[in-house]
């Protein structure tokens, strides 16, 4: 069974890059859209600038490590795209974190 709080259609990603906002922060891109739903979706990405496969899965490990850690003092009912930047490399996930939340409090979604 799939989970629900992952964000896994076209339709779905194309909504929160045309319809919703984004911010950023030196190591996390974030783009967020209220979808109206109960709950809150998320969607990890690293791209091939961030290096090799190994790089980008760490990169991904990292954010949903830090998004774990933060996510109970997250609003109900968003659509949330987290991108990793090339500057993630070698970071540790206090600073992931950390930067993470710099972002959602720049999107108002964390107080």
């Amino acid at each position: 069974m799939l989970r629900e709080d992952v964000l896994r259609k076209k339709t779905d990603f194309d909504a929160v890059y045309n319809k919703g906002k984004s911010t950023g922060s030196k190591y996390v891109v974030i783009f967020y859209f209220k979808n109206g739903m109960g709950l809150t979706r998320t969607c990890f990405l690293a791209s091939k600038k961030v290096g090799n496969s190994v790089m980008r899965n760490r990169a991904r490990r990292l954010m949903k490590e830090s998004f774990r850690q933060i996510k109970d003092r997250l609003p109900e009912g968003y659509d949330l795209i987290f991108i990793a930047r090339n500057t993630i490399q070698g970071r540790a996930c206090q600073e992931v974190r950390k930067s993470m939340e710099d972002a959602l409090k720049r999107a108002k979604l964390m107080s």
